[in-house]
């Protein structure tokens, strides 16, 4: 990783700036997918398998048998790793489904809200060189805790026509039962607008790669909601004298080897910490059979020396992190300075691999910049809150002069009408 020393802060928004790709060429591929998908359905799914997994599919369901088989594919030891994973999520997913409690605003007035699941939603889980079958958790959990009706399930398969067992495994331990097999920009059309095997949704969720992420992008556009904006995978660290640094470059790897896209920052207010977590980092990347994709993402990294913690802060919070781990032995007092980050990660001990997988939080966080105001998903990403009010006669009376004369104001007055003709009638009871 390059190291930069006690850069001017008016050099931090060039440091804090994510990689690029190009943009408007994805733009046109994935336009073209998505219009290929909306108009031709199935048939364009089939092709794009072909094209892009190199699979000739006769079905994009996946089948009870398929579900069986992958099963009895799963070794007990792994199967038992994912149930302590999922117990967590539950867990942790489960506290946030309170419910709300009227409000008297006025005498007569009561208001409240209520949170009513989205009927039916999407997950998009990645199925290539990095199943990503921990993100079934993470999202099918609050969705059924939601009270989310329909819950569809899009991954790609391998060249032979199969999805990974460990990915169908999860899904049917949470209870999907529709899943399909389909990837990349096709499977994001496929949910958004429907076709003759694949529900459509109303809201679709889960990672991916540029394509995926585009496509989530254009599709939002047409009024299919989105998780959230995303991008590559990254990490932020903040390292102190009392840092492991054989930790903190384990961290780091760990986020680098999602993909060359991946970035992956360093801040320290010690130069002794930058060298000694580089050094493992030489050390550890050797040993990671994704070597030359983590290599790649650390090309696009930075060790960055600042004066102090409280600068490391700063850029922190100007970088907005999806992932922040804070490698200290003291940070009760800084915790409360952290105003832009994803998910943070505290002390030593607390690595990031533990919020990807079992710690029970969610893994499904905002990337590129977007932790400035947006949260990670959560079992509120998949409720809409319909409010609801009851006004009494003694409610009416109380705040009816109130609104016509705000309706007056505005000049709405078929707005003031409608009260004024309830307290007449109220007059002559």
């Amino acid at each position: 990783m390059k190291i930069v020393n006690n850069p001017n802060r008016t050099d931090w928004s060039t440091l804090a700036t994510r990689p690029e790709f190009k943009k408007e060429e994805i733009t046109k591929v994935v336009a073209e997918i998505l219009s290929e998908v909306k108009l031709k359905g199935d048939e364009a799914l089939f092709r794009y398998s072909e094209k892009f997994d190199k699979v000739k599919l006769s079905e994009l369901v996946v089948s009870i048998q398929e579900i069986d088989s992958a099963n009895g594919l799963m070794s007990q030891e792994l199967k038992s790793a994912i149930e302590v994973a999922k117990s967590n999520i539950e867990k942790f997913h489960n506290s946030q489904n309170s419910a709300e409690s009227v409000v008297e605003t006025s005498e007569g007035v009561n208001c409240w809200r209520k949170s009513v699941g989205i009927e039916k939603v999407g997950l998009y889980i990645p199925g290539g060189s990095a199943p990503l079958f921990s993100t079934i958790l993470m999202l099918a959990i609050p969705a059924k805790i939601a009270g989310c009706k329909e819950v569809v399930l899009c991954t790609p398969p391998d060249q032979n026509g199969q999805v990974n067992p460990a990915i169908l495994y999860t899904a049917n331990l949470v209870g999907i039962t529709k899943i399909f097999k389909v990837g990349g920009a096709q499977a994001i059309g496929a949910m958004a607008n429907g076709t003759e095997s694949i529900p459509q949704v109303y809201k679709i969720f889960g990672p991916g790669n540029q394509f995926v992420t585009k496509a989530k992008e254009l599709i939002q556009q047409d009024g299919v909601a989105i998780d959230m904006p995303a991008g590559p995978s990254e990490l932020l660290v903040i390292a102190d004298d009392s840092c492991k640094p054989a930790f903190v470059a384990a961290d780091l790897l760990s986020q680098a080897e999602h993909g060359t896209d991946s970035q992956v920052i360093l801040l320290s207010n010690s130069a002794k910490v930058l060298a000694d977590v580089n050094s493992e980092l030489d050390a550890q990347l050797t040993q990671l059979p994704r070597l030359e994709i983590a290599k790649e993402a650390l090309s696009n990294s930075k060790s960055i020396l600042l004066a102090n913690i409280d600068e490391c802060l700063d850029f922190s919070n100007q970088y907005a992190p999806e992932h922040l781990i804070l490698a200290s032995e003291n940070t009760d007092d800084i915790l409360s300075k952290i105003v832009n980050a994803g998910s943070v990660f505290i002390g030593n001990y607390s690595c990031e691999s533990a919020g990807d997988y079992a710690s029970g939080t969610n893994h499904t966080l905002p990337t590129n910049g977007f932790a400035r105001n947006y949260s990670g998903v959560s079992v509120d990403s998949f409720v809409k809150k319909i409010t609801f009010q009851k006004l009494s006669e003694t409610g009416i009376k109380n705040i009816g002069s109130a609104i016509e004369l705000m309706a007056e104001a505005e000049g709405l007055f078929a707005h003031k009408n409608a009260v004024s003709l309830r307290l007449k009638e109220l007059e002559n009871v």
